[in-house]
């Protein structure tokens, strides 16, 4: 291969792979020390001129000029020097560039050199997927299913020149994919190991839904409405907490859009799940009673402020309408306030004020609405 001939493959592979040509002349160099060090007994000082503009690419070994040669690999006769360097008068002591054939390492020193460069084009893509995940580290990508594994559903998906594995679990329930559709995941994290970049992509997320209002929103990206907390349960019901910093713009409103327009573009490609929006409010009380919604809440009082603990009273014939089905309206709201929320009925059925404080204690984490969920049951008994 001529030295023109290897630039233009150098050029091709940095527009195909993406790695610069300047990193695979690196590779190369390092590739011939190698060489050179194998097949010259330990010399690797290797001297090199190169210049991708005029496809200059010269190697040229270092010896020492002697009288007489012990050591062929590290040293040069007086007469052969003065030969090579027929300008230049040269003396014993000098260090003088040999000019390197390649051709003379040997099968071993060109094979040992092949194997750096091979490593080192795996680790310029690696670096290269590692860069590109992590650019798009938080954000929402179309990608392009390539396959599924029609054992456990995990769908390979390819975003950009890279691939990541879509899990079932990280998939909307009702999802169907199949080889060749175009769909939007969100990349959640970013993990280098010993395998290579690994994006970790979701459609579940709750930074799912936020990216989408992001997207679809002028006013939340430019900054006007913002987002406070996002819960989920993807596939079944979303809930987000919106906040305006302009008095005059209505932040629930910016977000359903002119009839329902944005909201229901969002609805549309979860496949018809439901998103509650809420206003935000730094009173927990306005926060806990508008995060139960559809259910109309009479009343919060704050239980135990350090560990974010209440009691919302909400009319008898809502009581099931605030917990929801299976407990979800409850834990949602719980998972976006951060606060345990112990909902009682208007009536009070429970009428169980004393050891209030023992019984708070008593109640498990992440179980905010199995209290709520006992008193239904009694009340249908």
């Amino acid at each position: 291969m001529t030295n023109k001939d290897l630039f233009e493959a150098l050029r091709m592979f940095e527009k195909e792979k993406n790695i610069t040509m300047d990193y695979m002349l690196q590779q190369i160099e390092k590739a011939i020390e190698i060489a050179c060090k194998n097949n010259y007994g330990g010399n690797e000082s290797v001297v090199f001129k190169v210049d991708p503009e005029k496809n200059l690419f010269d190697a040229k070994l270092k010896k020492t000029v002697v009288d007489e040669v012990y050591d062929p690999n590290f040293e040069i006769s007086l007469e052969d020097a003065q030969e090579i360097n027929k300008r230049k008068r040269v003396e014993i002591g000098d260090e003088i560039e040999v000019p390197l054939d390649t051709k003379h390492l040997g099968r071993i020193a060109v094979s040992s050199a092949r194997n750096v460069i091979r490593q080192g084009i795996r680790a310029g893509e690696k670096g290269q997927t590692l860069i590109e995940f992590q650019s798009k580290l938080g954000e929402i990508v179309t990608a392009t299913v390539e396959r599924i594994d029609p054992k456990n559903g995990v769908a390979t998906i390819k975003i950009g020149k890279s691939e990541a594995m879509l899990p079932k679990s990280e998939q909307l329930g009702y999802e169907n994919l199949k080889e060749g559709d175009h769909i939007k995941v969100y990349i959640a994290d970013v993990k280098d190991n010993d395998r290579g970049p690994q994006a970790i992509i979701s459609r579940t997320h709750p930074g799912f839904v936020r990216r989408m209002f992001e997207q679809e929103v002028p006013e939340i990206f430019d900054g006007i409405v913002e987002i406070k907390s996002v819960s989920r349960e993807a596939g079944s019901r979303t809930k987000m907490a919106v906040k305006s910093n302009n008095p005059d713009i209505d932040a629930i409103g910016a977000c359903i859009g002119p009839k329902g327009a944005r909201v229901n573009k969002i609805v549309e490609e979860l496949g018809g799940e439901k998103i509650d929006i809420i206003e935000y409010s730094d009173e927990p009380e306005k926060y806990i009673s508008a995060a139960l919604s559809p259910a109309t809440v009479c009343k919060v009082e704050i239980v135990d402020e350090e560990k974010k603990s209440c009691k919302a009273t909400v009319p008898d014939g809502q009581l099931s309408l605030a917990i929801g089905n299976k407990g979800q309206n409850a834990r949602l709201a719980a998972r976006l306030t951060g606060w345990r929320i112990d909902i009682r009925p208007e009536s009070g059925f429970f009428g169980e004020d004393e050891d209030e404080d023992e019984k708070q204690d008593e109640v498990p984490e992440n179980t905010e609405a199995e209290n709520t969920e006992e008193a239904v049951e009694s009340s249908e008994e």
